[in-house]
């Protein structure tokens, strides 16, 4: 036991500079970070850590073991190496494991710098962090006190510490049927579907005369009137499935035969958990756009800033190539691609907007005159910049008074005070940076300014007033602003989640660039097969695959169906058929929460045994029969009835749900 103390001291020691150098370099890049809190584990801790979503206490449940298990199956049979974990938390803690080489801690450290500016940053995360009275955010020891609740109520005699689990079980079945899209509030702040408000009691309190309101409010005005408003209200389902559950939930008492209250020890249950759904939603609406902006920073740092010595950059390239390299969709590697790819338009579009500005340029003729390769030469950074060292500190220094450099530090720099050889970018700012490593100039993105399109050219120029700013494309490229990459990447990440990032930026350019396509599986064949490389396709499949963290969403649609206080959700049909087996077992669990009848209402696919064979036969796809159904379980078994038409049109989406932006979503 105190060898492995020892090793775990002598392990932190060895990190104190990678982590004060890395979050300085972060700072100097332009992140804003939480302050990040690093630990050194074991293996065994790490993957304990892994097992609790990042966290070190959690309340009791068999699924932490049943993660664990898995995390420690895939290291056994090397189909996955932990390398850290990080969490969202002000400050932010991060997890190192001890057994990973020097350069694999270094990778991490930049990696969770990254992702702490993302946490920090994002207005997705904002919607629980802003929440709080004061706007602070102790997600550790919100789940602590969360874990000695629930502890508490396994514990307590009078509490049937097997039926605690149960009722877990259940809310985790609909852990993810919260409104994500709203800030998080204790309380719901939505009224029941068909729930309204009488105008007469809104009448009765104000100051309004007897003949007025005969006058002018008279019975059959406000029957009428409360009509059109309940029938407007009861079109409006409610999405946070969880809240409505705890508000109006009930359990079923076998020895009453009926529906009775919830113990206090269950709503308080519900609430906990959907207070940690709604924590958890940034991270699942962001996985994408998180993990690529961390990949992002660490690749630019331990590359191309060379934070990764000589020694280990080998080691620390086949990290990142195994990282990347991953099968399946890799929110990894997609993400890092788009950040790329907006940082790279972002850029073309300033030094397409100056050489616009050239007398004799124009959107008409800039294929045509525009000598690509000089432009690209006359873009690079000055060698002054690109190429510190202790012996070109005094090249710098020539350049005077400019804003790319930092004076402070390169005055320390020239008295040895700081160690140019090992940081060159000490002694140089944000835009010193953003000129050093200025994407346009990358030899992956050559070609990438000429591929601009004539229309975005058009664009640009259509409300281009001083279209003759320059005389030569040399006085316009000196003007070029190298931070526009970088700036709009920090625009972008401060307000988009996955489904609006993957919508605004994932474009033909992108698509035909990277070799995506769609897959699915064929009735035709038996089996999978490439389905489209049109970037629509590929645009629409990865929307649905992100769209409400890539489940079906499912909301409240009327709490007392058929007059009966029958519950009635509707899936939010979009095209994704459901599961109908799955749906049933959810359905199950839902009636432990609502101690009464609860009915799903969905659109299934059916397929005619002929269309289909025909279909096999000419190698093509049958077409389905979609068909509106409602299941029903009463507590004892499942009916399937035929939905009505009016209840059809209701979930059937008129619109792909992701087709909606953040400013109308956070507005």
């Amino acid at each position: 036991m105190k060898d492995d103390r020892i090793d775990a001291q002598r392990a932190a020691n060895r990190l104190e500079e990678p982590v004060r150098e890395a979050a300085a370099l972060a700072r100097k890049l332009g992140l804003d970070p939480y302050p990040v809190n690093y630990w050194v584990v074991d293996h065994d801790e790490m993957n304990e850590l892994i097992a609790y979503g990042g966290f070190q206490n959690r309340y009791p449940h068999w699924r932490w073991g049943m993660q664990y298990d898995r995390q420690q199956k895939q290291d056994q049979f090397g189909m996955g190496k932990a390398f850290e974990i990080v969490n969202n938390d002000d400050p932010s803690h991060a997890f190192l494991q001890e057994s990973n080489s020097l350069a694999d801690q270094k990778a991490v450290i930049t990696h969770v710098e990254a992702h702490a500016d993302f946490f920090a940053n994002n207005e997705w995360f904002g919607l629980f962090k802003n929440a709080g009275a004061e706007g602070d955010l102790d997600a550790t020891a919100m789940l602590e006190r969360h874990g000695d609740t629930i502890s508490g109520y396994m514990d307590d005699p009078d509490v049937d510490r097997e039926e605690v689990e149960r009722f877990i079980d259940a809310v985790l079945c609909l852990e993810d049927t919260i409104d994500q899209h709203r800030a998080f509030t204790a309380e719901d702040d939505r009224r029941d579907p068909g729930e309204y408000e009488d105008l007469r009691d809104r009448l009765d309190e104000m100051d309004i005369s007897e003949d007025v309101q005969r006058q002018v409010f008279d019975d059959e005005w406000l029957d009428e009137f409360a009509e059109r408003e309940r029938e407007a209200r009861i079109d409006e389902p409610h999405e946070d499935v969880l809240a409505y559950l705890r508000d109006h939930g009930r359990q079923y008492d076998e020895e009453k035969e009926r529906a009775v209250e919830m113990e206090p020890w269950q709503k308080d249950v519900i609430d906990m958990l959907r207070t940690e759904s709604y924590y958890f939603a940034g991270q699942k609406m962001t996985k994408v756009m998180n993990e690529g902006w961390a990949a992002y920073w660490e690749s630019l740092m331990m590359g191309d800033e060379r934070f990764a010595g000589d020694d280990e950059f080998l080691t620390y390239a086949d990290h990142q190539a195994r990282v990347l390299g991953s099968p399946g969709l890799n929110p990894y590697k997609l993400g890092k691609e788009l950040w790329e790819y907006v940082e790279n338009t972002a850029n073309r579009e300033e030094v397409a907007e100056n050489l616009l500005r050239v007398r004799g340029i124009t959107w008409r003729n800039f294929h045509d005159v525009v000598d690509f390769e000089d432009v690209r030469a006359a873009l690079e950074p000055h060698s002054a910049i690109e190429g510190v060292a202790p012996d070109s500190l005094s090249d710098l220094a020539a350049l005077g008074d400019d804003p790319r450099v930092d004076a402070d530090a390169l005055e320390r720099a020239r008295e040895d005070a700081v160690d140019v050889e090992r940081y060159p970018w000490k002694v140089l700012t944000y835009e010193g940076l953003a000129e050093r490593h200025f994407s346009l100039v990358k030899r992956q993105n050559r070609g990438f300014l000429e591929r601009i399109r004539r229309s975005d050219l058009e664009r640009i120029a259509r409300y281009m007033f001083d279209d003759e700013k320059y005389d030569t494309v040399e006085a316009a490229l000196d003007d070029v602003d190298y931070t526009a990459g970088w700036d709009r990447l920090f625009e972008v990440r401060e307000s988009h989640n996955d489904v609006t990032f993957i919508d605004a930026f994932l474009s033909e350019e992108f698509v035909t660039e990277n070799d995506y396509f769609t897959y699915e599986y064929s009735r035709a064949t038996g089996d999978f097969r490439a389905a489209s490389d049109d970037y629509r396709d590929v645009k629409k499949k990865l929307l649905l695959q992100f769209t409400n963290f890539g489940k079906p969403t499912i909301a409240v649609y009327d709490g007392n169906f058929g007059n009966r206080n029958e519950l009635l959700l509707g899936h939010q049909y979009n095209g994704v058929m459901l599961d109908v087996e799955q749906a049933k077992g959810v359905l199950e669990r839902t009636y432990q929460l609502w101690g009464r009848p609860v009915n799903l209402m969905t659109i299934v696919k059916e397929y005619d045994d002929h269309d289909v064979e025909v279909a096999q036969r000419r190698n093509r796809e049958p077409e389905p029969i979609e068909v509106g159904t409602r299941i029903r379980y009463d507590g004892d078994r499942f009916e399937t009835h035929d939905l009505d038409d009016d209840l059809r049109e209701r979930i059937a989406a008129a619109d792909v749900d992701y087709d909606t932006k953040p400013e109308e979503w956070l507005g």
